[in-house]
């Protein structure tokens, strides 16, 4: 399911991309379904930019995944593996069928991501804070060997609670490391309350230009917003890059969306028929 999405000039074909997002948010539903696994809401709010990422912003060859000069793309919250992983599948890092064994003991599709088990997943997350610490090493041994490539990190908005992040965010400033891009799907939601109730997130853009880097807010269910902004890294400001994308939780689904109790619930069949239904139409 390696769906073509660009125009013959190269340029994104954005409802080839909108449509590729829905076939993406339909997989991960049945996913959920057939592993009885959580975290599918927190899946489908960050399908988007996963799509954007993985169909035309990316420098990737799926059949080169350790390819040195590769761009790197690291799913920090780990909870949505099933997003990622449904994205590689249909890229064609490994065939679409071991979907099937998603969480089955045994299996290489862990509930978060593993290590050194699929080609295509950067790094082991989930611990929450530990995505954007890594990727900024990845950068900066790319600099110092001379290689060019970006690296992005998609935080939850939650995520931005922890102190290794800040830490990170500094530390990406002082060394100018402006191959870097931030996106945090900002649902409003973490575990079971409002992510602003739980600590004051925001205004979180001003807080990550606080930190030294370039930031902006974008609609992240908005396919051209998305790519406008994440093509375009380094962005010539000399600072790392943050994209703070509002997305919605559930997102594609109206039985789902902005229902935090689809963080752990689990689709029944014929919800997974009506969810497809849904998406066929969007």
């Amino acid at each position: 399911m390696n769906v073509a999405v660009r125009s013959t000039a190269g340029a994104p074909d954005a409802a080839a991309l909108k449509a590729q997002a829905a076939r993406l948010r339909g997989k991960i539903i049945e996913m959920s379904h057939k592993a009885q696994a959580a975290h599918l809401a927190s899946s489908l709010s960050c399908a988007d930019v996963l799509t954007a990422a993985y169909w035309h912003v990316l420098n990737i060859d799926p059949g080169k995944p350790a390819d040195p000069l590769r761009d790197r793309f690291i799913l920090s919250k780990g909870h949505a593996a099933a997003a990622l992983f449904a994205t590689l599948a249909m890229k064609g890092y490994f065939p679409i069928e071991e979907l099937d064994t998603y969480c089955q003991d045994g299996g290489r599709l862990a509930e978060h991501p593993p290590a050194n088990m699929l080609p295509g997943v950067e790094a082991a997350t989930g611990s929450l804070g530990h995505g954007l610490p890594l990727g900024c090493g990845m950068a900066l041994s790319g600099r110092i060997k001379g290689e060019s490539f970006r690296v992005y990190a998609l935080l939850s908005d939650g995520e931005n609670n922890e102190g290794s992040v800040w830490e990170a965010a500094m530390f990406a400033a002082a060394q100018k490391l402006e191959n870097v891009c931030v996106i945090v799907d900002y649902n409003k939601w973490q575990a079971t309350a409002r992510s602003n109730e739980t600590l004051s997130l925001a205004p979180l853009r001003e807080k990550w230009d606080a930190f030294g880097w370039n930031a902006c807010e974008v609609d992240g269910h908005d396919m051209e917003a998305l790519l406008e902004k994440m093509s375009v890294v380094p962005n010539g400001s000399g600072k790392p890059v943050a994209i703070i994308a509002h997305t919605v939780k559930g997102r594609g689904v109206s039985f789902m969306e902005d229902d935090n109790n689809w963080h752990y619930r689990i689709p029944t069949a014929e919800e997974v028929q009506q969810a497809a239904r849904e998406l066929a139409q969007s």
